[in-house]
């Protein structure tokens, strides 16, 4: 028996149409195929790749079932170890990027690896790519800030309101159980309240939505900060929220490099 090996790619958010040709490589070269997929398109579309596949799916909650999602990572964590541990070329399948909101890749990378077995990831095209595809953005003229909705929420981030921020998982705002899939009204104008620090409640921002098709257009919904609550979010939904204020020069950084603002190009 060989030893086991793990390597997690992704699938990009369009089907069939981001995948890298090294990724598609590895899931149809692999002995075992462990896949976490947003929909049953993308699933049958890897079985055309490599018929022993394992989805991942099966781990989260049932149906009227309360569960944990750490117990359900884990759960899949051990899963590809099983097979990793067991010798075989293990190839992790994920939506869009696998290491951007998507901690099952990086706790299988890092187990597999202290227990001596090679282990790596390929990146992926992310829905932070299409973001700034779709809306024409690029975030080295301003600089960006991404950050989950409710780490922003339950711990101390200073916002910088001269570049763009995004908020991702906006739907799950306050959600602190891990075993629910959205969040309430409530929940939202607490996050409104604290946005309120940086941005005043008229401020235009924007509910982006990538599409998973090559044919479909992504949603690029601009609603003002203060209706937010009231805005319709789905699991895929980011806050995009634009720069409120022009840059400001460092003039003591200027001044030090013995430049002005005028020599800047």
């Amino acid at each position: 028996m060989g030893k086991g090996s793990l390597v997690c790619v992704g699938t990009g958010l369009q089907l069939a149409g981001h995948v890298t040709v090294i990724g598609k490589s590895y899931i149809e070269s692999a002995e075992e195929v462990f896949s976490l997929m947003p929909d049953a398109f993308g699933q049958r579309w890897l079985e055309g790749l490599n018929t022993n596949i394992t989805d991942l799916q099966q781990f989260y909650a049932k149906a009227g079932e309360v569960k944990n999602r750490r117990l359900t990572y884990e759960q899949m964590t051990e899963a590809i170890m099983t097979a990793v541990r067991a010798g075989k070329r293990v190839v992790g399948v994920f939506y869009g990027h696998p290491g951007v909101f998507a901690c099952v890749p990086h706790m299988a990378i890092a187990r597999a690896q202290k227990e001596g077995f090679q282990a790596s990831m390929e990146p992926g095209i992310s829905a932070e790519d299409c973001l700034w595809a779709d809306l024409g953005i690029d975030p080295g003229n301003y600089g960006c800030q991404s950050l989950e909705a409710s780490q922003l929420m339950f711990f101390e981030h200073q916002l910088d309101n001269a570049g763009y921020v995004l908020l991702w998982q906006i739907a799950l705002a306050g959600e602190h159980t891990l075993t629910g899939f959205s969040t309430t009204e409530e929940r939202l104008r607490v996050l409104v309240d604290l946005l309120r620090q940086w941005y005043p409640e008229q401020h235009k921002v924007c509910l982006y939505e990538a599409s998973n098709l090559p044919i479909g257009a992504c949603r690029a919904e601009w609603v003002y900060l203060k209706d937010l609550p009231e805005a319709t979010l789905h699991a895929i939904t980011t806050l995009v929220i634009p720069p409120v204020r022009e840059l400001q020069y460092n003039l003591r950084v200027l001044n030090q490099l013995g430049l002005t603002p005028e020599d800047l190009g």
